[in-house]
C-alpha cells in the first residue's frame, strides 16, 4: 500500500440502481432527503440511473478502478446505490459488514461484492456484525464513520445510526480511536450520518464545526484535525446542504482527486478550492437525482483500501 494514497483508495464498488428511489424509511431522521421532481418512478429511476453511468465514466477516465455492481430490483432496496454504509475494507485485508437502521437497507448486502473482493485483493478476514441487528444496535459504515486512516481515528456523529457499543467494539477489533460527538444541524436535529458534514483527505479536511453542538468537543475535534497536519475547511450551514461535505478523496492516473457533486462543487468557495486544488483535482459529477435521497457522491462510493492480488 503507498503511503501516499493509504486515505485516498485507487479503486472503489458502486451498485448500480434500476429502481431507484427515495427511501420513505429514512424520511424520518434524514433532513436531506426530498420529493422528486419527475413524475414517475420510471423517469426517477431511468434519471439515477444515467447520472450513474456518467459518475462511472468519469471516474474511470480519471484512473480509478470501479468495480461496477447492478441491483436490478428484485428486491426493495431503493437505497442500493450508497453502498458505504453496509461495508467497508481496511488496510490489512480485513472487511467489516454493518448492521443498519432501516429494515429495506439491510437487503443491499450481498455476498457476491465480498466474494468479488477477495478474488481481487487480499483479504484476511470479514467480521460481520450485522446481527447486532437483531438487538436494535446499528453502525451505518463510513456514512456513520469517517475515517482517518493515517492517524487511527474514526470521527463519528452520535446518533441511532451509530450505537456506541458497537463502535467500540469495532474500534477496537480495527485498531482505531473512536471520536463521537452530538450534533445539530440548522434546523436544531441532530445530523444522521457523519459523512454529511466531514470529508478527511491527506492533507486537508471539509468540517462543520458548527454542526457538532457541544464546544468543547468541537474544540477537540478541530483540535486532532489541526494536529494530523491538515488544513481545516470549514463548511457553513449552507455549504452542509448542498453535500460540500459528502466529498471523497481518491487516487487516479494523475494523483488525488476529490470526487464530489457539481452542487457541492459549486458551493465551495474560492478560497476553499484553493486549497484542495494545491494537492488534488476537483471532480465534480452532476447527480441531482440521486442526491434527492438524502446522500451524494461520498455515499455511493465504496472504498478499496485493500492490497490488490
Amino acid at each position: 500500500m503507498n503511503f501516499r494514497n493509504v486515505q485516498a483508495p485507487t479503486a472503489v464498488v458502486m451498485v448500480r440502481p434500476h429502481r431507484f428511489a427515495v427511501n420513505p424509511q429514512t424520511l424520518a431522521d434524514n433532513a436531506f432527503q426530498a420529493p422528486p421532481r419527475q413524475s414517475t418512478s420510471d423517469a426517477v429511476a431511468s434519471a439515477a440511473r444515467h447520472e450513474f453511468d456518467d459518475c462511472v465514466d468519469a471516474l474511470a477516465a480519471a484512473g480509478v478502478r470501479v468495480h461496477v455492481f447492478d441491483d436490478f430490483g428484485q428486491l426493495d432496496t431503493p437505497d442500493s446505490v450508497f453502498p458505504n454504509n453496509w461495508f467497508s475494507t481496511h488496510h490489512g485485508g480485513r472487511i467489516a459488514i454493518y448492521p443498519m437502521y432501516a429494515p429495506n437497507r439491510r437487503r443491499e448486502r450481498r455476498s457476491d461484492v465480498i466474494d468479488l473482493l477477495k478474488s481481487n485483493y487480499r483479504v484476511q478476514e470479514v467480521i460481520d456484525y450485522s446481527g447486532l441487528e437483531y438487538d436494535d444496535l446499528f453502525l451505518e459504515g463510513t456514512g456513520a464513520m469517517v475515517f482517518d486512516h493515517l492517524e487511527r481515528i474514526a470521527y463519528v456523529a452520535s446518533s441511532h445510526r451509530a450505537d456506541p457499543v458497537i463502535l467500540e467494539r469495532f474500534c477496537t477489533a480495527f485498531g482505531y480511536e473512536p471520536m463521537a460527538f452530538p450534533t445539530a444541524g440548522a434546523d436544531g436535529r441532530p445530523i444522521y450520518h457523519t459523512n454529511v458534514l466531514l470529508t478527511i483527505a491527506t492533507e486537508y479536511a471539509l468540517a462543520c464545526l458548527a454542526a457538532i453542538s457541544d464546544p468543547d468537543r468541537r474544540a477537540e475535534v478541530a483540535g486532532r484535525l489541526e494536529e494530523s497536519g491538515r488544513t481545516v475547511l470549514d463548511l457553513s450551514f449552507a455549504q452542509v446542504a448542498d453535500f460540500a461535505g459528502n466529498a471523497m478523496e481518491l487516487t487516479g492516473r494523475d494523483g488525488h482527486l476529490l470526487a464530489l457533486s457539481s452542487r457541492a462543487a459549486a458551493a465551495l468557495t474560492t478560497g476553499q478550492r484553493a486549497v484542495i486544488e494545491r494537492s488534488a483535482r476537483l471532480l465534480p459529477l452532476s447527480i441531482p437525482t440521486i442526491e434527492l435521497a438524502g446522500g451524494s457522491v461520498r455515499c455511493m462510493l465504496a472504498g478499496v483500501n485493500l492490497t490488490p492480488r
